[in-house]
């Protein structure tokens, strides 16, 4: 669209306004020629006598391409004319904040003539058409949307087509899979050639089916006393599991009993090849190699009997992971058609449950070969997968294209930090651009060499950082008796203001009653769990404002008395504290508590039942009987009378929590005792029935003998 040619065309101006009061916008249209090639344009003016030779916007259209131009703002947009169809807005309005209804937006934006609607129709319904025309404008929106549109499925077109090319190319350029000596190099590494001998006996013979051969043949296993059985073929005796010579080919196999064995099986392994790609560039290959052996049966009137075995080694390609210099890593998955069969190569992996995985395989030892002159030929992935095994080469060498340190850190030994940089956990990373270790990892200079020694485990390096960071300077043993314990760096950091390291360690290590490095599973507990305690004890100390610098704080007698005892002041303070504001929020309960009595108290010469006197006794009875009814539903349901907890309790140990009861006038909604179980829950659910039955007939104002005949009515 030539804008430029577009501004200097005079506007269409507005002629004549309209009188009536509702119409606040007039268009008006004209089709002209620009370069060429037609352009609709429609322009919004004021309906305003002041304002009827400069538009408000002027809205162009071509076939192919459309622009909104605001005089006012000297300002070319790509805005349609509505900016919200539901709402029915539209761009030259002013923004008032009332709602606009459909009828009050036609009656407020007309066109100045019926021709500019003619030109309209002519313009755009050989593709657009509207319903009503009376929102004239819908010509100019529907338009719009088609021409988005179709610049959105062209881009998405030459988009798709840019990597279905890229694609290609990368099929073209990767060289072919060698798959005979991949089913062959399986066979013998991962599968060990292994064959099996499918049998099933008969008396003394053996009906035996060799998977290497696929033959069936009758042989005898145990000897005979005739003068035929000398001349038979004879076999050893078939036991399952055990190894065997088949009678036909002389391969060695797996017994298998026919009855137990299903008509195949199969075991699959993974491998990973890399191979060059184009120049420097290395694609690698993620292999599934599978051995299937099967065996074949007929129906005879004895049952089934063995026709036939076999065994086949079988391939496929899953995955393929492409590096190039300069551009990132390019995933290509192995697809199948259901509709047509086919398999295929797409660029991107499927969604959802189906999504293909790409796990940790052996790599293949002629990946290092052609690694020779590429960009990876100094990744030092030979180094990791000697030190590690199974690995996912593709996430390894990614990592290396951001990380080029990783190279250096395998090749000193520093396994267990690589693993942590292969997953994305660059978190243990303190200087990402620093070529030397102790810098890359942000620890003192000296302890590199430790870490080497270690692995780079990172137990140790985080105690390592723990050291640069607090300015210290540890020996060996503190350092690995530190990562045995698994302190915190606030942990250490606090405990630091009142002793040495060494006297932390010997004090852990003397409340634990075991030594640091003994490598013992339970002492390594042991260690773990003290330490623990201990942090925990000296910070809830602190809490509590007690001088650490007193020796009896700091080193207490008895580590788990001292600790309970910090623990019993923390949570007495935290319950009084949730009595008191449960108490000023739910005053009712106490208040009702008289009156509620006279309705709710009974007792026998087994139990007594009353209401519960206060919100903090609500919450004692949950505290102690360890069940919910101290939550917050409870005080407010009791506080507003909408339902009553109600304690049960021996009549000789009145003080002591046994049954709470949840009841909603003369019907009981819940009863539970200690750790929500209902204790004796025959009786008690009889003596609760008993009860509701007696607050019936005192509602009822039931004489005694009245009531005693009812309850007598009812237990029997």
């Amino acid at each position: 669209m030539k804008k430029k040619a577009i501004e200097m065309i005079p506007y269409l101006k507005l002629k004549k306004t309209s009188r009536k009061k509702d119409v606040r916008y007039i268009g008006v249209t004209a089709v002209k020629k620009v370069a060429e090639e037609k352009h609709f344009f429609l322009e919004i003016y004021k309906n305003t006598k002041n304002a009827s030779t400069v538009p408000v916007a002027r809205l162009v259209c071509t076939q192919k391409d459309f622009g909104t131009y605001f005089p006012e703002r000297n300002e070319w947009t790509r805005q349609k004319c509505e900016t919200d169809s539901y709402k029915g807005g539209l761009i030259w309005n002013e923004k008032t904040g009332e709602r606009t209804t459909s009828d009050k937006l036609e009656k407020q934006n007309i066109l100045y003539d019926e021709k500019d609607l003619e030109r309209m129709r002519d313009f755009f319904k050989p593709s657009r058409s509207i319903w009503n025309e009376g929102r004239w404008w819908e010509y100019v929106s529907k338009h719009q949307q088609s021409v988005v549109s179709n610049a959105r499925m062209a881009t998405e077109k030459r988009k798709n087509e840019r990597r279905r090319q890229a694609l290609k190319e990368r099929e073209q350029n990767t060289l072919k899979l060698p798959e005979q000596e991949l089913l062959d190099m399986a066979d013998e590494r991962y599968f060990y050639h292994k064959h099996f001998l499918i049998y099933k006996k008969k008396g003394c013979f053996a009906k035996i089916a060799c998977t290497k051969c696929g033959g069936v043949t009758d042989a005898r296993w145990k000897g005979g006393e005739s003068y035929e059985s000398q001349f038979q073929r004879r076999t050893q005796e078939p036991v399952a599991g055990k190894s065997g010579t088949c009678p036909l080919c002389g391969a060695v196999g797996e017994y298998k009993c026919q009855g137990k064995v299903k008509s195949s099986y199969a075991k699959s392994i993974y491998i990973f090849l890399g191979q060059k790609y184009k120049e420097t560039g290395m694609v690698l290959r993620y292999i599934q190699i599978s051995k299937e052996w099967q065996i074949e049966e007929i129906c005879e009137n004895g049952g089934p009997e063995l026709f036939n075995a076999l065994e086949k080694l079988s391939g496929v390609e899953i995955a393929r992971g492409y590096f190039e210099e300069g551009k990132p890593l390019q995933i290509d998955f192995h697809k199948h058609n259901p509709y047509d069969g086919k398999d295929f190569w797409d660029d991107c992996n499927l969604y959802g449950m189906n999504n293909i995985k790409i796990s940790d395989a052996p790599v293949l030892y002629q990946t290092y070969t052609e690694m020779q002159g590429t960009i990876f030929q100094y990744s030092g992935l030979k180094e990791y997968v000697a030190a590690v095994g199974y690995v996912n080469p593709i996430s390894y060498l990614e990592r290396y294209q951001q990380t080029p340190q990783i190279e250096i850190l395998t090749k000193l030994g520093l396994v267990d930090v690589v693993k942590e940089l292969v997953r994305c956990r660059y978190g243990i990373v303190v200087s990402q651009y620093a070529n030397r270790p102790d810098e890359f990892l942000g620890i003192n200079k000296d302890k590199a060499k430790l870490l080497i020694s270690r692995k780079g485990n990172i137990d140790i390096l985080n105690v390592c950082k723990m050291e640069k960071r607090l300015e210290q300077h540890w020996t060996i043993d503190q350092i690995e008796a530190l990562a045995e314990i698994g302190a915190s760096q606030g942990n250490i950091a606090q405990v630091l203001e009142l002793m040495t390291i060494q006297k932390v360690l010997n004090l852990i290590s003397k409340y634990a009653g075991c030594e640091y490095g003994t490598n013992c599973s339970n002492a390594i507990s042991r260690l773990k769990h003290v330490a623990t305690t201990y942090f925990d004890y000296l910070s809830m100390r602190k809490q509590r404002g007690y001088d650490l610098r007193n020796t009896v704080y700091q080193r207490p007698k008895d580590l788990s008395v001292a600790h309970k005892k910090m623990t019993d002041e923390i949570n007495k303070e935290q319950q009084d504290k949730r009595m008191q504001e449960a108490a000023e929020k739910y005053p009712m309960i106490r208040k009702n508590y008289r009156s509620l009595r006279n309705r709710y108290f009974y007792e026998d010469d087994r139990f007594t039942i009353r209401p519960a006197r206060s919100a903090e006794e609500i919450i004692q009875e949950g505290r102690t009987l360890h069940h919910c009814v101290g939550g917050d539903s409870y005080l407010k349901s009791h506080n507003e009378k909408k339902s009553i907890i109600l304690v049960m309790r021996y009549k000789d140990q009145q003080e002591i929590p046994y049954i709470t009861v949840e009841i909603q006038d003369e019907r009981i909604i819940q009863w539970y005792g200690a750790q929500d179980k209902k204790p004796d829950i025959k009786d008690n659910q009889k003596w609760l029935d008993t009860y509701i039955v007696r607050l019936k007939c005192k509602k009822d104002g039931m004489f005694e003998d009245a009531a005693e005949s009812l309850l007598a009515s009812a237990a029997g």
